[in-house]
């Protein structure tokens, strides 16, 4: 028995204890080619003991690159499910988010058909059909904290796009998660309807509840019930460091300048931050920030909200997923239970990430990319433009449509082959993710450049010599001044870059392991 309680506790529809099965036992629903959809969000609620079951049964019967299915599910999840998986040669199509070095390079490789999606799309899209050849998945597997008397499931540290996958899956297995408390009553689950029948999410506040705890399955198709003690394999995150430190100043100063102009309320207005090391570190120099009764509407929680609830700064948080560290997290988490379980509201990722209440509670979004060009496009997705890392994740849903749109990153990365590191700021972006359109305030550790309002030679000026790092700074004016001459002399010039040039830090670093150029010049015969 756990000390969380047993199977029999946490399912309180009887009928489905006559279907409690290993998780062995679930290997005979599977087939190659399947298409399935699993609970779960940035290592967090998603489904383990069966996952796990198969890998072993794979790699057991020596099945690598013969049982292989197609994964849709709402966000990444932990190592040692789908990034195990790729090792095993298990995955075709992967959809749409993912995290681990094992399933990157098979994407990389061509192994893995990958599709990147705004998130805040994908739910839906799923539902509309768009996805497989008959808009239905072969089986789903849920990660829930309890079944209630009408089979309601009551899902664990995150809601993902359970809502919907319960709906379009032919299948379904359920976990039931006794190694862990039951996060019942955390959860705000609102069926939405496909369009033209679709009702607004009447959100005003970050704790606003428009639905109930439960999300709705039908228990013919339930043809398991598993029970699993495994918990959230949380990714790690580095701790604050001079530069996160750095970024989290300029971001309260600015905060603290726009309350002085009017434009911000003394508590702000609700919070997003994306995922990772540096969005963590930048939450955690707010959290010890002069600013109170603060809000969070976001997509993930990472370990430094905790500090800023601890704090007292923070009064309610919604997210689609508890996005914790495995250790020390989970564990802080849970040793503080009640402190922390009446604040938090957890919704499906087709709320969380919605544009509606995104722009009706004026959210101040706060994002990493990898890099960002002088002219405010960024990348968060390709390295080179072509390699993936995870993908685009929630940041367009919330860059797009929230009230102030701030990116923050490194001015360098440190870089294996240049002792110094490569510049986070370039001349333009080799990828795209988000646009100009959609940026309000850049930020590194050297300074903040507020772009709104302002024309893109200006925005670029702005960017070099508030952003980029100092060894960086003249090669990019330089860069500038010469793209600005050249396009305004062809009465080009609203947006100056030189075709030539554009990319020659980045082909710098690929050929020599430098982006610090020498100079400008280049050597190129495109004609005979």
């Amino acid at each position: 028995m756990s000390e969380f309680g047993t199977l029999q506790d946490r399912v309180r529809r009887k009928s489905l204890l006559n279907k409690a099965m290993s998780p062995e036992d679930c290997i005979q629903f599977f087939k190659p080619g399947q298409n399935l959809m699993w609970s779960g969000f940035t290592p967090a609620g998603y489904p383990k003991a069966v996952p796990i079951a198969l890998a072993d049964h794979v790699e057991a019967n020596n099945l690598q690159g013969k049982w292989k299915f197609n994964l849709f599910i709402g966000a990444s999840v932990g190592a040692e499910t789908e990034d195990r998986w790729a090792t095993l040669d298990m995955i075709d199509r992967r959809w749409p988010y993912q995290t681990g070095k094992n399933i990157a390079k098979g994407i990389n490789e061509g192994r893995i058909r990958m599709g990147d999606k705004h998130l805040g799309h994908f739910a839906q899209d799923a539902g509309y059909g768009f996805y497989t050849k008959n808009g239905r998945y072969d089986i789903g597997i849920v990660e829930v904290s309890a079944i209630a008397e009408d089979c309601g499931l009551a899902l664990t540290s995150s809601c993902g796009i359970v809502a919907e996958a319960l709906h379009l899956c032919d299948k379904i297995i359920i976990e039931v998660n006794t190694g862990q408390p039951s996060f019942e009553g955390m959860h705000d689950i609102h069926m939405q309807q496909k369009p033209p029948n679709r009702a607004p999410f009447l959100i005003t506040e970050a704790h606003t509840r428009i639905g109930t705890h439960y999300v709705p399955c039908d228990p013919d198709k339930i043809i398991a019930v598993v029970e699993s003690k495994h918990r959230d394999k949380g990714r790690a995150f580095a701790d604050m460091d001079d530069t996160s430190e750095a970024i989290a100043s300029h971001i309260m100063e600015f905060f603290a300048h726009e309350i002085k102009m009017g434009r911000l309320p003394e508590n702000l207005l609700p919070l997003q931050s994306g995922v990772g090391s540096i969005a963590n570190a930048v939450v955690g120099g707010l959290a010890k920030g002069p600013f109170s009764n603060l809000s969070v509407y976001t997509e993930v929680l990472q370990d430094t909200m905790l500090d800023f609830f601890d704090g007292g700064n923070l009064k309610y948080a919604s997210a689609c997923s508890l996005s914790l560290s495995e250790t020390p997290g989970f564990p802080r988490f849970f040793d503080n239970w009640e402190k922390y379980f009446d604040k938090i509201v957890l919704r499906p990722l087709s709320i969380s990430n919605s544009p509606e209440p995104i722009r009706r509670l004026g959210v101040i979004a706060m994002n990493t990319p990898v890099e960002i060009d002088m002219y405010a496009h960024a990348n968060s997705t390709l390295v080179g433009g072509t390699r993936m890392i995870n993908g685009l994740g929630g940041s367009g849903d919330y860059l797009r449509n929230g009230y102030l749109k701030i990116m923050h990153t490194p001015s360098i990365r440190p870089s294996k082959t240049d002792p110094l590191g490569i510049t986070c700021v370039v001349p333009k972006a080799p990828h795209i993710d988000h646009t100009e359109h959609d940026l309000d305030v850049v930020v590194t550790e050297q300074g903040l450049a507020d772009l709104r309002g302002v024309a893109p030679k200006e925005r670029a000026k702005l960017i070099i010599e508030k952003c980029a790092h100092p060894e960086y700074k003249a090669i990019l004016h330089d860069y500038l001044e010469m793209a600005t001459k050249e396009c305004l002399a062809k009465g080009v010039g609203h947006q100056p870059q030189l075709f030539d040039r554009a990319f020659k830090m980045q082909q710098n670093l690929a050929v020599n392991g430098t982006m610090r150029i020498k100079n400008w010049d280049i050597k190129i015969d495109l004609c005979e």
